[in-house]
């Protein structure tokens, strides 16, 4: 998925608070997102895509919320609630995603569960039907287990 197709997706997702966002607010969003995540656009690990997507609502919804820091009351309507209400959810998408990457450590770090733990190097030493050393021969090659593919 691309900046621009992410772009559409976010759009269609948020409806209505779009009206208050213009074009440098999405693409603010995404290069925060990308720093956020360590993610970089293209993606298309279904994981990065749902990850992205929620650091660009986040930071859509802080520009919005930093825009109704000024609210005020006008005749019983508390335009502050709005704000409240766009602080509790950033708070919340907050601890979503730190439970995220404490859950989904290796995703984040794009690596294989195999890279976390220690790996296996074997000596390497070897010799023919003969008994004669061929350890340091070209064809020797070292075993390192476990591999990516294991």
């Amino acid at each position: 998925m691309t900046e621009s197709e992410i772009i559409i997706v976010i759009k269609r997702e948020i409806k209505g608070l779009q009206d208050s966002l213009v074009d440098n607010d999405y693409s603010d969003a995404v290069d925060n997102s990308e720093r956020d995540t360590g993610f970089a656009l293209p993606v298309t690990s279904d994981f990065q895509v749902k990850w992205l997507k929620e650091r660009i609502k986040r930071h859509l919804f802080f520009a919005l919320w930093t825009e109704s820091a000024t609210s005020f009351k006008f005749k019983q309507i508390n335009l502050q609630q709005k704000f409240e209400h766009f602080g509790a959810l950033i708070d919340k998408m907050d601890k979503d995603f730190e439970k995220a990457q404490t859950e989904n450590a290796y995703e984040f770090a794009q690596v294989e569960a195999t890279q976390f733990f220690g790996h296996k190097i074997d000596v390497g030493f070897s010799y023919d039907t003969e008994g004669r050393e061929t350890t340091f021969d070209s064809d020797q090659l070292v075993v390192i287990s476990p591999r990516d593919i294991d």
